[in-house]
C-alpha cells in the first residue's frame, strides 16, 4: 500500500513537471500541427455522441427530480432557470470531463504507455524527435480546444432534454422554461463553464500523457497506467471543480424567483 502510494505521488510530481515542459514548448512555438489536428478529431467529433447522450439524460433526470418539488412550492417558473444554472456551472463541464477522462484520457495513457514499453518513444528520441512536442502537446491542445466546444453542445442538449421532460411530464410551457433560463443564467455562468471545461481538458491530457510516459512493466503496466490515469483524472476533476467553484461563485447570488 505504501509503495503504491509512493509510486502514485511520484507520478503526480512527474505530471507537474510535464505540465511545465508543455508550457515551455508552447511558448517557444513547438507545436506539431498535423498531430494536433488528428487529436482534435479524436477528442471532439469522435466523443460528441456519447457526450450528448450523457448530457441529455442528465438534464432529463435533473428536471424530474426538481420539477415536482418546485411545482409543489409554487415556483414552476424557476425550473428552467435552476436547471440552466446547474448545467452551466457544474453538470455540463464536470460530466463532459468525466466522459472525456474515461474515453480519451484512458486512450492517451494506453497508447503512449504501449509506445513506452515497446521502446517506440526511445526510437523517437534516437531520431531526435522530442516526445513532448510530438506526442504530448498535440493532445493537450486538442483537449483544451475541444472540451469547451463539447461543453457547449452538452449544455444545449441537457437544457433541451430538460425542457422536453418539463413540457411532456409537468405541463411547463417551453416559453416559461426558456424565459426562466434567460432570467437566471447570466454571461458569467456561461464563461465559467467554458473556463472549467478548458482547465479540465488540460488536466485530463496531462495526466493521461504523463501516466503513459511513465509506464513500466509490459502489458500489465499499460493496463495499470490506464486505470490509474482515469482514476487520477476523475479525482483531479472533482477536487479542482471544488476550488474553481469556490473562487467563481462564493458569496450570495442575486437571482430571485419570480
Amino acid at each position: 500500500m505504501a509503495k503504491t502510494l509512493q509510486s502514485w505521488i511520484q507520478r503526480l510530481i512527474d505530471a507537474c513537471f510535464l505540465a511545465g515542459q508543455v508550457i515551455f514548448h508552447i511558448l517557444r512555438g513547438k507545436i506539431h500541427k498535423q498531430n494536433t489536428i488528428e487529436q482534435m478529431g479524436i477528442v471532439g467529433p469522435d466523443s460528441l455522441i456519447i457526450s450528448l447522450i450523457t448530457a441529455g439524460f442528465v438534464g432529463m433526470v435533473f428536471t424530474i427530480q426538481v420539477a415536482r418539488e418546485f411545482i409543489t412550492l409554487g415556483a414552476t417558473s424557476a425550473v428552467g432557470g435552476v436547471l440552466g444554472i446547474a448545467l452551466s456551472r457544474e453538470l455540463a463541464p464536470v460530466m463532459t470531463a468525466v466522459v472525456i477522462a474515461g474515453r480519451v484520457g484512458s486512450g492517451f495513457a494506453a497508447e503512449i504507455g504501449t509506445m513506452r514499453v515497446t521502446e517506440q518513444i526511445d526510437a523517437l528520441q534516437m531520431l531526435k524527435s522530442d516526445p513532448i512536442e510530438y506526442l504530448v502537446i498535440p493532445r493537450v491542445i486538442a483537449c483544451a480546444l475541444m472540451m469547451p466546444l463539447l461543453n457547449i453542445f452538452s449544455l444545449i442538449t441537457g437544457l433541451t432534454g430538460g425542457m422536453l421532460v418539463a413540457e411532456n411530464s409537468y405541463d411547463i410551457s417551453p416559453i416559461i422554461f426558456l424565459n426562466s433560463i434567460r432570467n437566471f443564467v447570466d454571461i458569467w455562468d456561461l464563461l465559467s463553464s467554458l473556463i472549467k471545461s478548458l482547465i479540465f481538458g488540460v488536466l485530463i491530457a496531462i495526466i493521461g500523457c504523463s501516466w503513459g510516459l511513465t509506464t513500466r512493466g509490459g502489458a500489465k503496466g499499460v493496463g495499470q497506467s490506464t486505470t490509474t490515469a482515469v482514476v487520477t483524472s476523475l479525482l483531479g476533476i472533482f477536487i479542482l471543480n471544488f476550488f474553481l467553484s469556490w473562487i467563481m461563485f462564493q458569496g450570495i447570488g442575486d437571482n430571485t424567483i419570480n
